[in-house]
């Protein structure tokens, strides 16, 4: 549990990028001014190479820190879909994402700050070794100045540690969790958080004490260096801006994880 108020910092990002050709999802260019990382989609399970370009600048221009979003190859099912993929399958498609938004960033003079993997392929990684490890070895192998961003007590942030990187444990606003500290599945009725004010609350307990409430009712003790907030959520940006202004109200500093 953090004790001290120095100590009570933390990065909040939102996966984005998201649109494909004429269809347009989110509120991009608006979320960026209220985040301090943004996940990009490289084109595998949404996102295109125009869209990619386009964010990478938006963010880029508001001082967002740059990150990778590579997704399982399922556009139609927005990555959400389990796929069976092997770990060769895992570790190329991963190095093949990041490497397409590392020439965007470099178009802007930047460099990428992390990578989160998105959807069913976070999800994977976070209870497979072997999906895990290959992601892992992946990012590794591309840049291992690169911060991996994984589930809090996931399989993902052990095989980060393992490979070398500095890992971001990575906690949800509006998504409950598990006695085992997982998400629950988005195909049961209580795994979104629609309250503002019940998720504040989560995310500062989770800051400050280490703490979050199962959907059973049991303590689980959590580690928190980053938050997301689903930018293809309706919601998503007023949740994105009330989030930010209430956690600055409760003493919890926001800043990019980069720079923590």
């Amino acid at each position: 549990m953090k004790t001290s108020p120095m100590e009570w910092t933390i990065d909040l990002n939102s996966d984005l990028g998201e649109s494909f050709g004429n269809y347009v999802m989110g509120q991009d260019e608006a979320i960026l001014h209220h985040v301090t990382s943004a996940n990009i989609a490289c084109g595998y399970h949404a996102g295109d190479h125009n869209v990619m370009r386009q964010t990478v600048r938006m963010a880029a221009e508001q001082g967002v820190a740059l990150g990778a979003h590579p997704g399982l190859p399922d556009l139609l099912g927005f990555g959400r879909r389990y796929l069976a993929v092997d770990p060769e399958d895992v570790f190329n498609m991963t190095v093949y994402q990041i490497g397409a938004l590392q020439c965007f960033a470099a178009l802007e003079g930047k460099r990428l700050q992390h990578v989160k993997p998105h959807g069913a392929l976070y999800n994977m990684a976070g209870k497979e070794s072997a999906v895990a490890q290959a992601i892992a070895e992946a990012v590794a192998a591309v840049d291992k100045e690169l911060i991996l961003f994984g589930l809090a007590g996931s399989q993902l942030v052990k095989a980060g540690e393992k490979a070398g990187l500095r890992v971001a444990r990575e906690v949800f606003a509006d998504r409950t969790v598990q006695s085992d500290g997982s998400l629950t599945p988005r195909s049961r009725p209580e795994a979104h958080i629609e309250d503002p004010e019940q998720a504040v609350c989560r995310v500062v307990r989770m800051v400050k004490e280490g703490k979050v409430t199962a959907v059973d009712g049991t303590e689980v003790d959590i580690e928190a260096d980053t938050v997301c907030v689903h930018g293809d959520d309706p919601k998503a940006l007023a949740f994105a801006k009330g989030l930010r202004k209430r956690l600055e109200e409760h003493g919890i500093g926001v800043c990019r994880i980069g720079e923590r």
